[in-house]
């Protein structure tokens, strides 16, 4: 079973002061932390998330563990796709395009080498779980 005591606000406050020494390696995975603008608020959300590399791109998926919807940081990314990351302790700025599909099935078993369960949610989910590729600007 996953260990969620370090997630939310309290995984992004505890990274950003430890330069990702506590927070970059969760649950035996990866994760940096997302800084998105509300598509509504236009305010900057902070969010950790499971991340991969394909080349000098970041990887993310937006499964909402399997969930009906996209999760609400992909909805910001499609509104305002040039955010930045942080990644250990570096801000990056990037640039968040979703895969195609052909892009999908190449970055996919890198993501579920990452965090199995992404083949759990793809099959239960009724939508086509997106996959964002972040490239650096």
């Amino acid at each position: 079973m996953p260990d969620f005591s370090l997630f939310g606000d309290d995984h992004v406050r505890k990274y950003e002061e430890t330069g990702g020494a506590v927070g970059h390696d969760w649950n035996d995975t990866s994760c940096l932390i997302l800084h998105a603008r509300g598509r509504r608020s236009g305010k900057v959300h902070k969010v950790p998330l499971i991340y991969g590399r394909a080349g000098d791109d970041y990887v993310l998926v937006a499964s909402k563990g399997g969930a009906p919807e996209n999760p609400g940081w992909y909805e910001n990314l499609l509104a305002h796709p040039d955010v930045d990351i942080q990644v250990w302790d570096r801000v990056i700025p990037v640039t968040a395009v979703t895969a195609t599909p052909e892009e999908k099935r190449r970055v996919w078993p890198v993501m579920t080498a990452q965090w199995p369960d992404y083949d759990k949610y793809e099959a239960k989910s009724p939508r086509d779980i997106p996959v964002v590729l972040l490239k650096p600007r």
